[in-house]
């Protein structure tokens, strides 16, 4: 791998979050700039009126990987992801390996820290990623990514104060950072003109998401212009104005949505006028006290989403990237672990969509191997924020399970941030009907417009249509139950005020939607005895990984327990694993226990060795005179491999029975197989040379063998059945 020679001067100042392409190429010292060149055979016409940085720059976009980043290795395609879902900057301990691909071919850049390292990932580069599991469908960079050419043209010389040239990613580099930097965005929301905010909030009004005719009407466009799918929109209206900046993104082939970013600011203007509407509801949940006789807590699903990447290293566990977690696993997983079929689904589609159940993930210098175990919680959660691994308004919804054609997301995002705004607003440690969480629904002015979207999705992946409610109560009762976020309770039989269950915010999830980190002294991994290990909350994923070719998965009850057991050591042993690796493994964890420490020390204690010879059979000779002779002489010495055991000898690899059969016979040696005579093949004399050689037209016949002999096996030697009188 190139050394980074890069210091944090080098490059645009700290903290400016992801970097033009062509910015960090000049950054770099002109002897790094020279090797990329001269390591993927970039051409330089010096003719031309752009300099070095600008052409290597436009060298790089028409790189294969760039274009399809699935030729890259996996763990390096999720190294990719991983920094694309950072934003572009991703700060690591130190260069993890499979980093390398993408340094090699200026995809990424390293920029050092005091403390570690940062990965770069130039806009350019992530503009043009392909959507993947996890990524919220709706974000700018998605929305980007598969517009049309003459969208991205437009955006992108709005944002340049000139007409955009190609590549077009260079020129939506501007765009990108207005678009994903809160404060830019929200002063070029204010800077709209009346009618353009005024259409704006319409749209994010009915969903954040209209097609043709509904955005005509809103804009009260009366000209109508039709092609081959229906109505198009005039390039001289107000929605072309918020297009051309990037808050309306077309979709093929006649949908107009409204990116998340941008629908974040809108909705937050909007919060005021809500909240006269909901004051009503949240003076009913404090006035009184609904808490239940009986709940059911959330419990932490970290235990069981490490039991699940530990199990899935088994060889016999066969889980393709792109396909959907195999209902027999699930299952599976469902009756190994004691939880419900419908919270393991939930949990190991959003742990793909993290990478833990990709082989990368025993890296511990980038995430997700890097975290820390009490982390994975949280990244769990903000993985599920963003939409892209799992669908409420699905009946299954996991979205790797449904063909790539139909893997489309519904608008289930904009109920989800409807419930959790609800959650915050009627919560606060206190418990609060599910009536009270639905009026929230009912009452928000974008649940009907969210109504019709979500059947017209129905309609398209051929899906049977939910309710915004239906889906809203999957989500509330469900997903963030199994989250850890909702604890549940049974309302009481005498309260006929209370209908449904009742339901309020944990501490982990009002950290988690505040963004507060967890401050506390997290529990070490430790021995409980001397077999069982329960993983603490300090240790790093990847380390805690690693243990799986060597323990057994015991409680996933509060705590993740490991068992190591010599029975789990003998398979590891025999397997091939070193002892001093399974030693430093442990050690990386937990301290040993003086019985463990033993027991690796006397397994990697060499007493003895033992040779592999192969051989193609073995010669019983009880003999010990012809034994010798078979050995020792000239005509069958070669065919033997010495030394061999008593009473008998190894016959060598390659050697033919019916070869061993006549050189054994020309010692007088007979051979049996069966317990009969083995007559070799005849074997045709070799033609004379010279003057004496024989031109005779007839050749000689191989000796025929009576008919009906039957076929006889080497079993005894090793060798497969030979059939008489065949030719050689």
């Amino acid at each position: 791998m190139p050394k980074k020679s890069k210091t944090s001067s080098d490059f645009p100042p700290h903290g400016a979050g992801a970097l033009q392409l062509i910015d960090l190429l000049r950054a770099l010292p002109k002897r790094e700039l020279d090797s990329l060149i001269q390591r993927l055979r970039i051409r330089i016409d010096t003719q031309k009126r752009i300099d070095v940085p600008s052409q290597v720059a436009r060298a790089l976009l028409m790189l294969p990987e760039v274009r399809d980043p699935g030729q890259l290795p996996r763990a390096t395609l999720e190294l990719l992801y991983r920094i694309a879902e950072h934003h572009g900057v991703l700060h690591v301990e130190s260069l993890p390996p499979a980093v390398e691909p993408l340094v090699l071919r200026g995809m990424v850049f390293a920029r050092g820290l005091d403390e570690g390292v940062e990965l770069l990932l130039p806009i350019a580069f992530m503009v043009q990623l392909r959507s993947w599991d996890g990524e919220d469908p709706r974000g700018v960079r998605a929305l980007l990514s598969q517009s049309h050419p003459d969208v991205a043209a437009s955006i992108a010389a709005h944002y340049l104060g000139r007409p955009a040239t190609p590549p077009i990613a260079l020129s939506l580099e501007q765009a990108w950072q207005v678009l994903t930097t809160p404060e830019l965005l929200n002063k070029e929301v204010e800077e709209l003109a009346p009618l353009e905010r005024k259409l704006l909030h319409a749209v994010e009004e009915v969903g954040g998401e209209v097609d043709t005719e509904e955005l005509l009407d809103l804009e009260r466009e009366p000209m109508r212009l039709r092609g081959a799918t229906g109505a198009t929109p005039s390039r001289r209206g107000v929605g072309f104005a918020l297009e051309r900046r990037g808050f309306l993104v077309p979709v093929h082939p006649n949908r107009h949505v409204v990116p998340s970013e941008v629908a974040r600011i809108i909705g937050a203007e909007r919060h005021e006028e809500r909240k006269a509407q909901r004051e009503q509801i949240r003076a009913f949940v404090l006035d009184e006290d609904h808490a239940p006789r009986r709940a059911r807590f959330a419990q932490d699903p970290v235990p069981l989403v490490m039991a699940m990447a530990l199990a899935v290293r088994d060889p016999s566990i066969e889980v393709r990237p792109g396909v959907g977690t195999p209902r027999s696993l699930i299952g599976k997983f469902s009756s190994r672990f004691g939880r419900d079929h419908a919270a393991v689904a939930v949990l190991a589609s959003l742990s793909r969509a993290l990478g833990l159940w990709d082989g990368s993930v025993m890296s511990t210098t980038c995430p997700p191997g890097s975290l820390r175990v009490h982390e994975l919680a949280e990244a769990l959660f903000r993985t599920w924020r963003r939409g892209g691994a799992w669908d409420e308004a699905r009946e299954d919804g996991e979205l790797l399970r449904v063909t790539g054609e139909a893997r489309e997301a519904s608008a289930v995002g904009v109920l989800r941030e409807m419930v959790l705004e609800a959650l915050q607003e009627l919560g606060d440690g206190r418990w609060a009907p599910w009536e009270a969480v639905a009026a929230y629904i009912r009452t928000d002015t974008r649940t009907p417009g969210l109504t019709r979207l979500i059947e017209r999705w129905a309609s398209r992946v051929g899906v049977e249509p939910l309710g915004p409610l239906e889906i809203a109560r999957r989500v509330a009762l469900e997903s963030l139950h199994v989250l850890g976020v909702v604890d549940l309770g049974d309302p009481d039989d005498d309260d006929a005020a209370v209908a449904g269950p009742v339901l309020r915010i944990t501490p982990r999830g009002r950290a988690f939607l505040q963004g507060v980190p967890n401050s506390a002294q997290h529990e070490l991994s430790r021995f409980l005895d001397t077999h069982a290990l329960r993983i603490g909350a300090a240790a790093r994923v990847g380390q805690v990984v690693a243990l799986a070719p060597f323990v057994d998965l015991g409680s996933v009850s509060g705590h993740l327990d490991v068992a190591l057991t010599p029975q789990t050591l003998s398979l590891a042993l025999s397997a091939g694993i070193d002892p001093e690796l399974i030693k430093t493994r442990l050690e990386a964890v937990a301290s040993l226990p003086d019985p463990i420490a033993r027991q690796l020390v006397q397994a990697s204690a060499v007493i003895g060795r033992a040779e592999l010879v192969e051989t193609q059979g073995f010669l019983w000779v009880e003999d010990p005179e012809i034994r010798e002779l078979l050995r020792t002489r000239r005509q069958c010495a070669d065919l033997f491999v010495d030394p061999s055991p008593p009473a008998g000898l190894l016959v060598a690899p390659g050697v033919d029975i019916d070869r061993l059969a006549r050189r054994c016979r020309t010692l007088g040696v007979e051979l049996l197989v069966e317990g009969e005579p083995y007559k070799a093949r005849s074997v045709p004399p070799s033609r004379g040379s010279g003057a004496r050689r024989l031109e005779s037209s007839q050749s000689l016949q191989a000796v025929r063998q009576p008919s009906g002999t039957r076929k006889r096996r080497a079993s005894s030697t090793g060798m497969p059945a030979v059939k008489r009188g065949e030719n050689t």
